[in-house]
């Protein structure tokens, strides 16, 4: 089993950034058969939606219009996952959660999420 952890959410005004983190943690087992990471956001009233995903360390896949503003990154080693997020607006409000995927299995365990709010 691997818990994930997300970090890095908070307030932010418009145009604002912020630097999001998600820890994977658990049996070495597992954690060493992590091919990819993927950061999910889900707004009030909406379905939870992909917004960027890494395959291995640099093979990086985007939602539409997200690409430029978003940058997603994996330390290995750390077995932790980035998004960094600039120039926000506030309809990137949402919470951001992270999953990974074992093997060619994507994990239906999800962590608590970050909130991340953008004020107008």
């Amino acid at each position: 089993q691997v818990q994930l952890v997300e970090s890095g959410g908070g307030l932010v005004q418009a145009g604002g950034s912020l630097r999001l983190s998600c820890a994977a943690t658990g049996a070495i087992s597992s954690i060493s058969r992590i091919t990819a990471m993927g950061w999910y956001r889900q707004a009030p009233g909406n379905q939870r939606e992909l917004v960027a995903a890494i395959f291995g360390t640099n093979r990086a896949h985007y939602a539409d219009g997200l690409e430029g503003r978003f940058t997603i990154s994996r330390d290995i080693a750390k077995n932790t996952a980035y998004l960094q997020m600039v120039n926000l607006k506030p309809d990137d409000t949402a919470v951001y959660y992270c999953n990974i995927r074992i093997g060619s299995i994507w994990s239906s365990n999800w962590g608590q999420g970050t909130q991340v709010t953008v004020s107008s």
